[in-house]
């Protein structure tokens, strides 16, 4: 009896890795994508999964441009955004391999030019602090976020020393593309090479990554490539391509599913392209520990996926689903979204892209890879996902269309408004009256006539293709002038009068 209980429990021991490890329905998996991209209205979508040293699953789903017959499929070029920052990263622990410097090397140290609004960072501040979002310094996307306006990462350096730090340094995790901007030029000094070229050689080249291009300058023109959408007014529309190359070594690259499948068997076989090594173990473990912990509402995927930790690493967050490690991130610019999953203990990888701003659909899509190989219990992730998005959506009102408030207005005459308003850091900020009405440029960028909204607020008119308006609230001064207007996130203080016309 004995050796029959024995004999037994042999059995059912070696009958639980075979239930975890059955093979994936990809099949059933394929309709359920199908079904979700189009229960979330996305226009085209692409997904590869990725198990050990093979693509195991490829496909795309949608359309190129609504509207239009090309189709979306495995090799077609999207934007991956911020995905871009593990190659950055990547890149960096190269040269640290090779001896050109070390993680915790003082920036100032390659870049002497640099200064911060705190002395203290400005001396202290490290290659590691650059990539774990730890400066201290609040998101300074309008240095390259309007297009007209971008300038020479030179004087975006220069211009950092009046960003004044919203918290202390080293203390709070803060989202900070410029800092990986940084990083780039971090790369170009030590190795006389321009990131992006570095990117090619160094990276794309030795990964047989034919469809990616560093730079966005370099996807115009080339065929198979998403047209970017977003949600304008409540109807799904094309809008023009972003140009990040202003911060590219934070989120330039254009790949394809098939070309990341070859970066996530890459990052999953820690840092080899077969028997090449391009990253030694010790520096690609720097890439993947965790440095800071980030806010679990970053995603609200995660109150679903219910993690014990959520933290960064250099270009990765890195947390648990499941009792699994997980390292991840997302990619979103203008019209575009992507996210790369990564089980590392089971070598299992997910990337999806899509021409769809914000489409969370990607973060459902990834969990329900994952579930395909036992992490998680069987649920539908879109579904739910779903369900939670709108629980937290409340009524929405497109912001151009939301009535006036008719009882308010302008505190003084509209002559008065008129001026020219700076900030150090971004530049100026020129007001106009004529006859009777108020128009406004941002440097280069023409925001148009202005309308009155309520109060001392005031809002440019959008063009067609986008949907936010442009606010400027003015601060009067008490005295029948105004000190400084409010716009873009920033403060412009008054330092000229504009005649009237």
């Amino acid at each position: 009896m004995a050796a029959t209980r024995r004999a037994i429990a042999v059995l059912l021991l070696s009958a639980a890795p075979v239930a975890a490890q059955r093979a994936p329905d990809f099949a059933a998996f394929d309709r359920y994508v199908d079904k979700a991209v189009r229960d979330w209205k996305a226009p085209g979508l692409a997904i590869a999964v990725v198990k050990d040293d093979s693509l195991v699953f490829a496909k795309g789903y949608g359309a190129i441009e609504l509207g239009k017959p090309a189709r979306v499929n495995e090799h077609t070029r999207f934007a991956i955004g911020s995905t871009t920052k593990a190659m950055t990263s990547a890149a960096l622990a190269m040269l640290v391999d090779e001896g050109k410097l070390r993680w915790d090397d003082k920036v100032i140290d390659y870049i002497p030019d640099l200064r911060l609004y705190d002395a203290y960072a400005t001396r202290e501040l490290t290659i590691r602090d650059l990539l774990s979002h730890r400066t201290g310094l609040p998101g300074t996307d309008l240095f390259w976020g309007v297009e007209e306006n971008i300038r020479p990462f030179n004087d975006v350096i220069h211009r950092l020393r009046y960003i004044r730090p919203t918290s202390s340094f080293r203390s709070t995790w803060t989202y900070q593309n410029v800092m990986y901007a940084m990083g780039g030029a971090v790369i170009e000094r030590v190795s006389g090479k321009p990131w992006d070229v570095f990117i090619r050689t160094r990276i794309f080249a030795p990964l047989g990554m034919t469809e990616s291009e560093a730079l966005v300058t370099d996807i115009r023109g080339k065929a198979n490539v998403a047209v970017p959408h977003s949600q304008i007014r409540d109807t799904v529309r094309a809008v023009p391509i972003r140009s990040t190359d202003g911060v590219a070594p934070a989120g330039s690259v254009w790949s394809s599913v098939s070309d990341m499948s070859k970066w996530m068997r890459f990052m999953l076989d820690s840092g080899r392209v077969g028997t090449t090594r391009l990253i030694t173990p010790a520096n690609f473990r720097e890439l993947v520990a965790p440095q800071m912990r980030a806010p679990i509402g970053q995603y609200p995927a995660l109150e679903l996926a219910a993690p014990h930790f959520f933290t960064y690493a250099l270009g990765w967050f890195v947390q648990d689903y499941h009792g699994r490690t997980v390292w991840m991130h997302t990619g979103s610019i203008d019209g575009m979204s992507a996210i790369i999953g990564l089980l590392p203990e089971q070598r299992v990888g997910v990337y999806v892209l899509g021409n769809l701003d914000h489409v969370e659909l990607r973060h459902a899509l990834m969990y329900q890879a994952f579930d395909l190989y036992g992490s998680g219990p069987s649920r539908d992730w879109s579904t739910d996902l779903a369900a939670l998005l709108a629980s937290k959506r409340g009524p929405r009102v497109a912001s151009s269309t939301a009535p006036h408030v008719a009882t308010t207005k302008p505190s003084l005459p509209i002559e008065r408004y008129a001026g020219t308003y700076v900030d150090s850091a971004y530049g100026s900020i020129v007001v106009t009256a004529t006859s009777g009405a108020l128009s406004a440029r941002f440097e280069k960028l023409d925001l148009g006539m202005l309308e009155h909204w309520d109060y001392e607020s005031f809002r440019g008119r959008p063009p067609a293709h986008v949907e936010e308006v442009t606010p400027l609230t003015f601060q009067v001064d008490g005295t029948g002038g105004v000190a400084a207007v409010r716009a873009f996130g920033a403060t412009f203080t008054r330092v000229t009068d504009t005649p009237s016309r």
